[in-house]
Order: C-alpha cells, then sequence, then structure tokens
C-alpha cells in the first residue's frame, strides 16, 4: 500500500455500504426544522415495492482522498462491484494517474468482492482485459474490516451527512450521497446505477481456468494479481 502511494499509483479501498430502503422511512439522527414541523415518516419499515431499495458500492481512494459510490438499484453482486471500479476508472481513475498500468485494490474477505466469489475473479479479469491494467487485490482477513480504511474515510461521513433525513427517492440519496465533504479535503462523487445485476450466476471451472491470477506468497488466498490476458489497444 506504502509503495503504491508513494509511486503516485491508484490505491483503493472497496466495499458496500449498508442497504438503505427507498421511501419516506426513519433515518437515525437529528436535522433541525422549524418548531412543529417535523418531517413525517412511516412508522414501519415495510418495503415500498415501486421505490425499492438502494446499494450503495463505494470506492475511496486513498492516494487522493476521494470518493466514488454508485447506488445500485439491483443486487449487490460482483458484476455490480466490478462495473462500479469499471466507471471509477474511466471517469475519475484513468484521468488522475495517466500512463499507470497497476491498480491495488484492498477489501473485506466477504460480500460481493469477496476472495472466494469466483464471479468477483471473473470480472476483474475482464476490466484487467480492458485496461491493460495488472489488479493487484488484497483482503483483509476474515474478522478484520474495520481496518478497511473506507468505512472510517468515506461511508462514516456518508452517514453523518443524511443523519435525520429521510431517503426518499433514488435521486435524494444520489444527492446527498454527491454533497458530502470533510474538512480533510473529502470529495464524493455518486451516480445512480440502473442496470440489473442476476444473482446465481456460474462461473465454471473452465472459465476459471483462463484467469491470469497469481497468488502472492504471503497468503495467496487473501492477496493476489490478477493479469491481462494480452495487452491492451
Amino acid at each position: 500500500m506504502r509503495r503504491q502511494q508513494a509511486a503516485k499509483g491508484p490505491a483503493l479501498s472497496v466495499d458496500t455500504k449498508k442497504k438503505e430502503w427507498v421511501g419516506d422511512f426513519k433515518n437515525a439522527g437529528r436535522e433541525w426544522h422549524p418548531a412543529g414541523q417535523p418531517e413525517e415518516v412511516r412508522v414501519h419499515d415495510f418495503v415500498i415495492r415501486e421505490l425499492g431499495r438502494a446499494a450503495p458500492y463505494g470506492i475511496y481512494d486513498l492516494t487522493v482522498n476521494r470518493g466514488w459510490v454508485s447506488v445500485g438499484i439491483d443486487h449487490d453482486t460482483a458484476a455490480f462491484a466490478v462495473q462500479s471500479i469499471r466507471w471509477w476508472w474511466k471517469t475519475e481513475g484513468r484521468r488522475s494517474y495517466p500512463g499507470s498500468r497497476r491498480l491495488l485494490i484492498t477489501a473485506d474477505c466477504g460480500g460481493s468482492n469477496g476472495n472466494r466469489v469466483r464471479l468477483w475473479k471473473w470480472e476483474l479479469q475482464k476490466l484487467a482485459d480492458e485496461t491493460g491494467l495488472r489488479i493487484c487485490v488484497c483482503h483483509f482477513p476474515p474478522g478484520t474490516s474495520q481496518w478497511n480504511q473506507i468505512e472510517h474515510r468515506l461511508f462514516s461521513f456518508i452517514t453523518q451527512n443524511w443523519r435525520g433525513r429521510p431517503l426518499l427517492t433514488h435521486a435524494t440519496i444520489v444527492n446527498l450521497i454527491g454533497a458530502t465533504t470533510t474538512r480533510g479535503g473529502l470529495k464524493v462523487t455518486c451516480r445512480l446505477d440502473t442496470s440489473r445485476y442476476p444473482t446465481g450466476v456460474k462461473i465454471t471451472p473452465a472459465q476459471m481456468a483462463t484467469i491470469r491470477v497469481e497468488p502472492d506468497a504471503f497468503h495467496g488466498e487473501w492477496n493476489y494479481t490478477i493479469h491481462p490476458r494480452q495487452p491492451a489497444s
């Protein structure tokens, strides 16, 4: 991590924030309103099917203190996670790191970006092929997700920014996340991802055999590099 940052290379911390029901539900925290004019919310948290839920997938750039969040409306799958990283690279990453050939990602061991999720590695291989990047992934061991920097340096500030405000629509969520800033200079970009990401996608052993994954000498099940299968155009 320190070598990557010292070389001014992209070093990311990624994770999915807690999924939120969309609608006029209670949101913990306080927000000031004129006396006698409280925000009315529902008594019970039953899903509003027309609105559904939001799955914010976050990307925190440790090198430049910037956040990127994709707010999904469908399932939180590995395809959604890698698509979020792809959008970050297309819109911010390649502009911030011109000429970089290596991308470092730190992630938890579970969820859509878990170290045992075949689809995660399959989608990362496709991203490596598209960009020509060597994608180095470091998973935190089970039970140590609190070490993941995105929790303390991005998600906590998003939660503070929208506390006490009902998340009425997906647009409300995107605007509140995008308006998150800190005195330390954090800025956040947020976009709505309306694509569908079906669950149950199977990656066969034959497909896995085509992934150019290089396990690290230290706990290769948690630390590995995925190489492009051919030079980027």
